[in-house]
């Protein structure tokens, strides 16, 4: 039987356990936090930090293959362990590329890939000598995730929100919509994609709220981004789950926003939607098996589940029972054990053909079902 880690033990790392548990395959891991959601499920828990380097090494060295559920490991680990003869996805020179948001613009500019006019600065100081055009985007170089580590900055009045460490600083898009397409590959040359998602995004915790797959774009440019996140995907030459977050300009442009190399929110609804979910692609590219079926049996909607303002503690949902009154409603509750604004705690898939109602649906599942304390 395969012995496969995982780095990181949240909820990504949850319901890619809930598949993985389908196939001949034994499940490490590993995840600082003794109460993280995998802890009481996987095949074999360690508690240890995978940022340290002999950590990840003393977890890698008996297994066949790792993989992540988040990008803020010890790339240098990786590499050693994949000296080893282990299969790591994805590979850790992708993964060098995304874990640094300079890095990673500089990959785009060197591949072509249409993206935000940008600059970097090491000392933030520096910004008010450089920059005289607002507003901006600062994008932490390192350890941004779930919209931390991002800071818009809409004028030079408002300069003391700015991050205190490098950053790129992006100009924004003329934004028509938030777009993603999740991209999976085999490292042998095969490539397979979802179609085109649409994100829309929580304002004021920066997180998205719910996604329609397929989106609304015409076919033309769902082809185009398709095609861009494809080329994204390929110049990383790695085996993965990748999603690519792409903005669509009022001018029919389409800029690569950032790339996840993981499974990811905009994949959530693969899980009920399509013939092979995101996370049953993660387990075929860590088992090294064919590529599932993107295809999908339905539209779908995802609505991301957050901690109400000002509700921190043991976490209970409210109202749930109207919800799942409603045909086609599916939840996935994270087993996180405290709720706090703003923190994803779930997600409510709603499947079905008929746009209007998904959406009709989706209004009813943001006004009804709140995730807080319990009293």
């Amino acid at each position: 039987m395969i012995k496969i880690g995982i780095l990181g033990g949240g909820q990504l790392g949850y319901m890619f356990l809930q598949n993985a548990m389908q196939y001949p395959a034994e499940i490490h891991i590993l995840d600082p936090s003794e109460h993280a959601p995998c802890a009481k499920h996987a095949h074999h828990f360690v508690q240890g930090d995978f940022v340290d380097y002999q950590t990840v090494i003393d977890f890698g060295k008996e297994l066949d293959a790792i993989g992540i559920e988040i990008e803020h490991v010890n790339v240098e680990a990786l590499r050693h362990l994949k000296s080893l003869g282990k299969r790591i996805v994805p590979d850790p020179e992708a993964l060098a590329i995304i874990q640094d948001k300079s890095v990673q613009k500089k990959f785009y500019i060197d591949n072509e890939i249409p993206t935000a006019p940008y600059f970097e600065l090491e000392d933030w100081k520096e910004l008010i000598c450089v920059v005289t055009e607002f507003p901006l985007f600062q994008k932490a170089n390192k350890g941004g995730y779930d919209g931390k580590g991002v800071q818009f900055l809409p004028s030079r009045n408002e300069i003391e929100k700015i991050l205190r460490v490098p950053s790129i600083y992006e100009t924004p898009a003329d934004l028509d919509k938030e777009i993603a397409v999740v991209v999976i590959a085999d490292g042998k040359g095969n490539f397979v994609n979802y179609p085109v998602v649409e994100l829309v995004f929580n304002q004021e915790y920066n997180l998205l709220d719910y996604l329609l797959m397929p989106s609304s774009l015409d076919l033309i440019k769902a082809k185009e981004a398709e095609k861009i996140a494809l080329q994204v995907v390929k110049a990383l030459n790695s085996p993965g789950v990748f999603a690519v977050e792409m903005f669509l300009n009022k001018d029919g442009s389409i800029w690569v926003n950032e790339t996840a190399s993981r499974v990811h929110n905009s994949g959530h609804s693969t899980i009920e939607a399509a013939y092979s979910s995101q996370f049953d692609q993660m387990l075929r590219t860590l088992m090294d098996l064919p590529l599932g079926s993107t295809n999908l049996f339905s539209t779908s909607a995802m609505v991301n589940l957050i901690g109400a303002e000002n509700e921190s503690g043991k976490a209970q949902i409210e109202n749930l029972d109207e919800i799942l009154k409603i045909p086609g409603v599916y939840l996935h509750w994270y087993a996180k054990q405290e709720t706090r604004p703003g923190r994803k705690m779930g997600h409510i898939t709603l499947i079905g053909n008929d746009l209007e109602e998904l959406k009709s649906n989706i209004e009813k599942v943001n006004k009804t079902v709140q995730v807080t304390a319990e009293r």
